[in-house]
C-alpha cells in the first residue's frame, strides 16, 4: 500500500469523500498517518544491515550514517564467519563501541539494526498485516485533531460535535496504544542470546 491508497483508506472509513469539501486535507492526514507510522517503527522496527569499516586498535564505530536508526541489534565482528562471531557492544549517541571479541583491525562489521518504517508514493515497508493498525492511529489523530478545530464553532451537526470526536478519536488511539503495546519490543522479555560470554 502507498501513501495515495492509504489516504483514499481513512477518506472511506472517515466519510470524508466529498472533494469539494474536504474535512481534512492530504497533508493533514498524511501528518497523521506518519504519526501512526513513527510510533509503530518504535516497536516493530525495519529490520536492515550495513557493513562497516572498522578502525585498527579501536573498538568505536561511527554509525550516524546508519540513516532513520532506531535500535542496533547485534554487530558481526569478523564477518562471515560460520558461524557468525556476534559480539557485545554498546551504543552513545552515534558510536558504537564493541566491547567483546578480539581488537578491530580496520576490516569491517555487520551491523544488524532496525530503522523507521516508510509509507510514502513509492511504497511501503509497512507488513501489510500492520496497515489496518496504522489507519486506526492516524483515524484517532485525525478526530482529536478535528475535535480540537470545531471547539467554538458552529457545526451542522449540534453542539456536542466536539465532544463526539474527541470520545472516538480517544477510543481509536486507545486501541492503537494497546496494540502497540502487544508488540512492543521494549516491553518483551528477550531469551536470545547472540554471543558467548567471555
Amino acid at each position: 500500500m502507498n501513501l495515495a491508497e492509504m489516504i483514499d483508506l481513512m477518506r472511506k472509513d472517515l466519510h470524508d469523500e466529498d472533494s469539494n469539501n474536504y474535512r481534512w486535507s492530504d497533508s493533514e492526514l498524511t501528518r497523521h498517518i506518519n504519526r501512526a507510522v513513527k510510533e509503530l517503527s518504535e516497536r516493530v522496527p525495519s529490520p536492515a544491515r550495513a557493513t562497516l569499516a572498522t578502525t585498527a586498535d579501536s573498538r568505536e564505530i561511527d554509525v550516524s550514517g546508519l540513516t532513520n536508526r532506531i535500535m542496533v541489534e547485534a554487530v558481526e565482528f569478523p564477518v562471515d564467519d560460520h558461524p557468525p562471531s556476534f559480539q557485545r557492544f554498546s551504543i552513545w549517541g552515534d558510536i558504537l563501541t564493541i566491547i567483546s571479541g578480539s581488537e578491530p583491525d580496520g576490516s569491517n562489521c555487520r551491523i544488524y539494526y532496525g530503522t523507521l518504517h516508510t509509507l510514502d508514493a513509492q511504497g511501503s515497508t509497512v507488513p501489510a498485516k500492520y496497515e489496518d493498525l496504522i489507519a486506526t492511529g492516524a483515524y484517532g489523530y485525525a478526530a482529536m485533531e478535528w475535535a480540537a478545530y470545531t471547539i467554538n464553532r458552529v457545526n451542522v451537526g449540534g453542539a456536542n460535535v466536539s465532544r463526539e470526536f474527541r470520545l472516538w478519536g480517544s477510543e481509536k488511539l486507545a486501541v492503537f496504544q494497546e496494540a502497540l503495546n502487544r508488540l512492543g519490543r521494549r516491553q518483551r522479555v528477550r531469551v536470545q542470546r547472540l554471543f558467548d560470554a567471555d
